[in-house]
């Protein structure tokens, strides 16, 4: 049976950093009110005219370099954004162009907080159907998004993402062993963009209005989120019979601090299980878990083999998890 298997990892974040005291000369907020109903203490913005491809490139040329794969050798690139550099093209086919990967195709998927999740089930199914190498992007310039004038959003989200390397595997002791996927649209009214899409293209009242920015009902997501991404991680570790003390890391969504203990009390974690970089990234959308894969691997909090669960609930709303043995790690 052939696996699709992470054999590297890379990430990139903006270089200037936001921090809740500069938060507090932008909107009415401060330092101990955000950090303690959010766990943020600052996040990175993109730099004027970067955008979500840029930030791809710089993971991607990275996570090409420490594997010594060449971008001709790429089959595929799947990005998983909300925020594209533009509605068309593709933010795949700028990377590929950038990169040089003239073999490759690829496309973008929109799946908000778990994007990355449904990217690497799309990356997984390609692999399983003949690709060698294919490239799961998460990314999100969510600045660009973000009404710096609305203390309940702004303050919740920052720039930045990674990139993985899915290669075939026959080794069981490796790659992706399962994965729960799901949506469910009656959450579409608690967190979205009212305007910009074919419902609601610009115009002078929709920008006057507001309405290209990010709205989100704190609490209805609040509730739902850390219920379903508890449920989601416990389902996938009963149906594969691993129990929570058998996983090497959970990484889960970084939206919110008390999101993540209460899911990660419920699916049984321990503090030391869990992975927690919202104090210094915010969220990133469908950046959070390339990132935090990112971290564990370069900090060696996880080796190859090692059982790794990633868990994410986001707009829509969309929810999930996938179970994987990281690795084998691909070295240049």
């Amino acid at each position: 049976m052939i696996r699709a298997a992470i054999t590297g990892v890379a990430s990139y974040v903006p270089e200037k950093v936001l921090t809740n005291f500069d938060l507090e000369k932008m909107v009415d907020t401060n330092d101990e009110w955000i950090v303690s109903r959010t766990g943020i203490r600052e996040r990175r913005v993109a730099a004027k005219g970067e955008a979500s491809s840029d930030m791809s490139v710089k993971a991607i040329t990275k996570l090409l370099e420490e594997t010594g794969v060449k971008a001709e050798e790429i089959d595929a690139i799947i990005v998983a954004t909300i925020t594209p550099d533009m509605v068309f093209p593709s933010t795949a086919a700028l990377i590929q162009e950038k990169i040089g990967a003239n073999k490759a195709w690829g496309y973008d998927l929109s799946g908000a907080c778990s994007g990355f999740l449904f990217a690497l089930k799309s990356g997984a199914a390609l692999i399983q159907t003949g690709h060698k190498k294919v490239i799961v992007v998460g990314i999100d310039t969510m600045s660009s998004i973000l009404d710096y004038t609305d203390r309940n959003t702004c303050i919740l989200f920052g720039d930045g993402g990674g990139a993985v390397l899915l290669e075939p595997t026959e080794d069981e002791n490796y790659g992706i062993i399962d994965e729960i996927l799901l949506i469910d649209g009656s959450g579409a009214d608690a967190l979205h963009m009212k305007a910009g899409g074919s419902r609601k293209p610009a115009t002078h009242e929709t920008v006057d209005a507001r309405e290209h920015y990010i709205y989100q009902d704190g609490k209805s997501v609040f509730k739902r989120a850390s219920i379903d991404m508890a449920n989601v991680s416990l389902e996938i570790l009963e149906k594969n019979d691993f129990k929570a003390e058998d996983v090497d890391i959970f990484i889960p969504h970084q939206a919110n601090k008390r999101i993540i203990d209460m899911a990660a009390r419920r699916a049984g974690f321990k503090d030391n299980q869990v992975l927690l970089n919202i104090d210094k990234y915010g969220n990133t959308t469908g950046g959070t878990l390339p990132l935090g894969l990112d971290e564990v691997v370069r900090e060696k909090r996880i080796k190859d083999g090692d059982l790794v669960l990633l868990a994410a609930f986001g707009a829509g709303y969309t929810w999930g998890s996938v179970l994987l043995r990281y690795g084998p790690s691909r070295k240049a």
